[in-house]
C-alpha cells in the first residue's frame, strides 16, 4: 500500500510568509521544531526547541500532534513519531507532517519503517533541487508501505521503542562516565601539583 491512501501529508510552514520582521509586527509566538532537535535515528535531541514570533495566527494543521510523523526533507530524510511531549509544535517548510488516518495501521511502525536504510537510500536518489536538494510530497506519497497485521506491527513499534530508551540510558551513561574520568583525572593532576 501507499503512503498516500493510508496518510494525509502536509508540508510544514513556510516561515518567511509569516515571520514578524520586528517585535511590534508579532501577533503570537510559537514553540518551533528544527533540524537541530531531531537525531537522525527518529529521536528527539535534548536541544531546547527555537521560537517562532509570527506577524499572524497560523492555523492548527501546522502544529504537531501526538501520532503524527514528521519527516525530514533533506538528507538523511529522518522521520520522527510526535509523543505526547512534543505536540504543539510548529512545523517549518523543511518538514512533511504525516497523519495516518487507516485504522490498520500504526503511525510507530511507518515511523520505523520511513527510517529503513532502504527508504532513506530510495528518497535520496529522489531528491530534487540544485542548490539544496530535497524531497517533495509526491515522492513521499509513493512510498510503499509493507502490509504487516496489527500485532507485528506492534511488537516493532515495541521493540523500537525499546531500543531507543536503551540508547538514551546510554548515552546518559557516556555522559556520566565522561563527567567522572575529567574528574578524576582532574584531581590527579591536582594531587601532583599539591
Amino acid at each position: 500500500m501507499y503512503l498516500c491512501e493510508i496518510a494525509r501529508i502536509k508540508m510544514g510552514l513556510v516561515l518567511s510568509r509569516k515571520k514578524a520582521e520586528i517585535d511590534l509586527e508579532a501577533v503570537a509566538e510559537y514553540p518551533m521544531i528544527s533540524l537541530k532537535n531531531i537525531q537522525e535515528d527518529g529521536t528527539f535531541t535534548e536541544d531546547p526547541v527555537e521560537s517562532f514570533k509570527s506577524k499572524e495566527i497560523i492555523g492548527n494543521e501546522f502544529f504537531t500532534r501526538e501520532g503524527n510523523i514528521l519527516v525530514r526533507l533533506s538528507h538523511p530524510n529522518t522521520a520522527v513519531l510526535i509523543d505526547k511531549e512534543q505536540e504543539g509544535l510548529l512545523i517549518p517548510s523543511y518538514f512533511a507532517n504525516i497523519e495516518i488516518h487507516h485504522a490498520s495501521v500504526l503511525p510507530g511502525y511507518v515511523a520505523w519503517f520511513l527510517n529503513t536504510d532502504k527508504v532513506k537510500g530510495e528518497l535520496l536518489k529522489s531528491q530534487t533541487g540544485t542548490h539544496i536538494p530535497s524531497t517533495n510530497k509526491q515522492i513521499l506519497e509513493k512510498i510503499s508501505i509493507p502490509e504487516l497485521d496489527l500485532d507485528k506491527q506492534q511488537k516493532i513499534t515495541e521493540i523500537q521503542q525499546l531500543y531507543r530508551k536503551e540508547k538514551r540510558l546510554y548515552q546518559r551513561l557516556m555522559a556520566e562516565k565522561e563527567k567522572f574520568y575529567k574528574a578524576v583525572t582532574y584531581s590527579v593532576i591536582k594531587m601532583n601539583e599539591g
